[in-house]
């Protein structure tokens, strides 16, 4: 029999002693084995609650239990026993930590019966990490990809995990909101609290966030003894998190990676496009693949965790060619999964500025502030005045030029800074105040040639911070 390195075991009294256990008149009498374990995961704090269960046999009278962490991160401070059932018939009357068993603790269990009960430990370790790992292959005609999920769990807490049910905390709990919250205190107190007492309530918060929840509204939530849990997705204060069960039960062995699927979502509809905005990707066009995670694709069950996503395209000779590698922020449901895919060699973008010109100027006058407009378009004055306002035109040939297979859908997304008017006759709206958005599409070996005007008002001529979209 293959047991955890921490060991909780059963003690009974011999010769009819009672009272405070010791190393001296214990003798073990079983070591149940764990019916079923739960790790919650919390990548940011390096925390994982574990609650694991267990069937002991308890005698009428007095019952010491023993619980070892020896050579894991099990934190000993945050170690927990409670009955699951027979309520007021088992109790714990005292929690001893021996002097001679540093890494020890016993617990003397009082019961009115022989009885046989499920009794749950939770405690914290750290250690235990994890990871979204995600595969995308296109289909040859890319409408449609195969998604599938993966969350790869590491451990190197000092503890193996056999047949365990694991949770992911994604986002971030506010812990020391919450703490402050718990204790009554200002945030400030909290702060200057000894590492122990804080990391008394630190723990206290952890473990009401990432235990299993009670019904809720709008949830459906259920106990570990369950074979699958839903995931749970929570707003706390000014933090946002959801908790993520991997279905199934996995052994994560001490010292051990393990790569758990999460989902895997057959057909995905997909849509591509080519897009130019400087302040997402650059100064420069990239193409990328457009999904939506909702029930009607074949997600939407919960949100997505964040993680890297390999990304492929069939090549219609029975194999896949490798596209591209980026990594993804957890996508809530109902909302778009965007794949970068990087710039297209097939597909060249050129922006061609065609003419430049100023007119509309104004000097100021040495005699105070009156303004003259000057007509002859120079900014050429005499020595009475300088130059206090003008208007620049820039024409500018957004040049487009198609070599792929297929008609490709280009969307456009310009900023430009202070009072700015943009005109052309292309379909262009104002995405905000400063920013101007339009979309092409190009066919097969074809070229489109997409012309504007923008005219920049400077000095006394600028009168507010926007961008207006007027037709040519």
């Amino acid at each position: 029999m293959n047991y955890p390195r921490h060991i909780i075991a059963l003690l009974f009294v011999l010769l009819g002693c009672s009272g405070i256990a010791s190393g001296n008149n214990l003798d073990l009498s079983t070591v149940p084995d764990r019916e079923r374990v739960q790790l919650t995961i919390y990548n940011s704090e390096d925390l994982t609650l574990v609650r694991e269960t267990r069937l002991v046999s308890f005698k009428k009278g007095m019952n010491p239990l023993q619980f070892s962490w020896a050579n894991t991160l099990i934190d000993p401070t945050s170690v927990e026993l409670e009955f699951r059932g027979q309520a007021g018939r088992l109790e714990v009357l005292d929690t001893t930590f021996p002097h001679a068993k540093p890494q020890m603790l016993y617990w003397n269990v009082r019961s009115e019966e022989n009885v046989e009960v499920r009794i749950e430990i939770s405690y914290f370790t750290s250690g235990i990490s994890w990871a979204g790992d995600y595969v995308a292959i296109s289909n040859p005609e890319e409408t449609t990809l195969r998604m599938e999920g993966f969350v790869r769990v590491s451990n190197r807490s000092g503890e193996p995990y056999a047949n365990a049910q694991v949770r992911l905390v994604v986002g971030k709990i506010n812990l020391v909101e919450k703490i402050a919250e718990l204790a009554r205190m200002p945030v400030a107190r909290v702060q200057a609290m000894e590492k122990r007492e804080y990391t008394k309530l630190r723990q206290k918060v952890a473990r009401k966030m990432m235990a299993p929840a009670v019904a809720m509204e709008g949830l459906v939530v259920m106990d570990m003894e369950e074979s699958a849990v839903p995931k749970q997705v929570e707003k706390e204060g000014l933090g946002e998190y959801f908790i993520y069960t991997i279905e199934g039960r996995e052994s994560i062995p001490d010292g051990w990676s393990k790569r758990l699927r999460s989902f895997d979502a057959a057909r995905v509809p997909l849509k591509v496009v080519y897009r130019y905005r400087k302040g997402e990707y650059g100064d420069r066009l990239v193409r990328l693949y457009l999904l939506q995670n909702d029930k009607k694709s074949g997600l939407g069950i919960t949100p997505i965790p964040n993680g890297k996503v390999q990304i492929f395209r069939h090549n219609g000779r029975e194999g896949l060619s490798y596209l591209a590698s980026q990594s993804i922020k957890y996508v809530p449901i109902g909302d778009r999964i965007e794949l970068n895919l990087g710039v297209d060699p097939e597909v060249v973008f050129e922006l061609i500025k065609e003419r430049v010109s100023r007119d509309n100027i104004w000097i100021r006058l040495n005699k105070g502030r009156v303004y003259k407009r000057v007509g002859d378009g120079s900014f050429i004055v005499d020595h009475k005045g300088a130059v206090a306002g003008w208007d620049e035109r820039q024409q500018f040939n957004q040049r487009i030029r198609n070599y792929t297979g297929q008609k490709i859908l280009v969307e456009i997304r310009r900023s430009y800074p202070g009072d700015v008017t943009f005109r052309s006759r292309l379909d262009a709206n104002s995405h905000d105040y400063r920013s101007v958005e339009y979309t092409s599409e190009v066919a097969v070996g074809g070229r489109v040639d997409l012309r504007h005007e923008v005219i920049t008002r400077s000095g006394y001529n600028a009168k507010q911070q926007q961008v207006k979209v007027v037709g040519g």
